[in-house]
């Protein structure tokens, strides 16, 4: 669970102001405390950020032109890793400043879309169009394992569940799992076919999208973006079912999905939404709570948590991508 930083915007206690004999000499005294008390409590604010989500934490993330991002992952920490859909960089940003910086060069014709962090520092990297899947061992910056699905397609998106790492293939009806952790088994990849009720674009479009559990942690939970449903999946069979929509009639443009929870964030990309569904247990019915919009979001992706703000990453997908487009990322109010 992610957690709360430690509240370091609090200013000192101003120092005990010496005994100065007379009233104007002690009016003098207690103006010039105030004014000190006040600028020490001015720079804590610039200088030494306090808890998500007060003004001190920035809430916009520039990347460098032409980055394209489109996965973000945070973990204990106040750190959030970030994917270039253009090359598979990667980089990683302190929230407490908005810094960024470059902690896994790209490569032509690399791709980073979804991410996820795991408790003992493993960044896994699903690889869009480059159907790979790669880890990064973030505390030294080193791929530990790179992965090749046989069958093209676009390796969209991430999630830890049980002893593996399940990611999503938009191009085909299969997910693929890898072993957690840094020991590696004869069987590492494993591919897992959708069937049940799973519904599959033509070939070529984008179907299988954001990959969640359910709140019981029994099963998965996959988007369909083109024709706005989500879908329990067993992880042993492929066996998909329709989870029930209450108060919603679809989630086209479902992108990324988090779940806090039993409270399910979907973000809709170009609808520039995130719809927030409330769910059961084992994830039969997902019924509508409220939504979210903000006028900063630019075609977000996929979200990520941390204390009481979503983060998310500004993909731009309705503007031409070039070597000069800026991008950002931006956080919110979880709410």
């Amino acid at each position: 669970m992610s957690q709360t930083p430690p509240d370091s915007s609090r200013p000192s206690s101003p120092s005990r102001r010496a005994l100065l004999g007379g009233a104007a000499a002690a009016t003098f005294a207690l103006a010039a405390t105030a004014s000190g008390a006040g600028a020490a409590a001015a720079h804590a604010g610039r200088d030494r950020p306090g808890r998500p989500g007060r003004p001190s934490w920035p809430t916009d993330f520039p990347l460098p032109n032409g980055f394209r991002p489109e996965g973000i992952a945070i973990g204990g920490g106040p750190y959030a890793y970030m994917g270039s859909l253009a090359d598979g960089a990667i980089r990683r940003a302190d929230l407490r400043t908005g810094e960024s910086r470059t902690v896994l060069a790209g490569a032509t014709g690399g791709a980073a879309t979804g991410l996820k962090l795991d408790r003992d520092g493993l960044l896994y990297i699903s690889g869009g169009l480059s159907a790979s899947i790669r880890v990064l061992d973030t505390r030294t910056n080193r791929l530990t394992a790179t992965y090749q699905p046989t069958a093209a397609g676009f390796v969209n998106d991430v999630i830890l569940y049980g002893d593996r790492a399940w990611f999503t293939n938009s191009h085909a009806p299969v997910l693929y799992a890898v072993p957690r952790g840094h020991r590696r088994r004869g069987d590492d990849l494993r591919e897992v076919p959708l069937g049940g009720e799973w519904e599959q674009a033509p070939a070529g479009s984008i179907s299988a999208n954001g990959i969640e559990t359910t709140p019981d942690g029994r099963a998965l939970i996959v988007v369909n973006s083109p024709i706005g449903k989500l879908f329990r999946v067993d992880p042993k069979t492929g066996h998909a079912t329709v989870i029930t929509l209450k108060g919603a009639e679809n989630v086209i443009n479902g992108d990324g999905l988090l779940r806090v929870g039993d409270t399910l964030y979907v973000v809709q990309n170009r609808l520039n939404l995130i719809t927030v569904f409330d769910l059961d247990a084992r994830a039969r019915t997902a019924t509508l709570r409220r939504s979210i919009t903000a006028p900063t979001f630019d075609v977000p992706t996929t979200a990520a948590r941390f204390g009481n703000r979503l983060y998310l990453v500004n993909a731009r997908f309705t503007t031409p991508p070039t070597p000069e487009t800026t991008y950002n990322a931006i956080s919110v109010p979880l709410r």
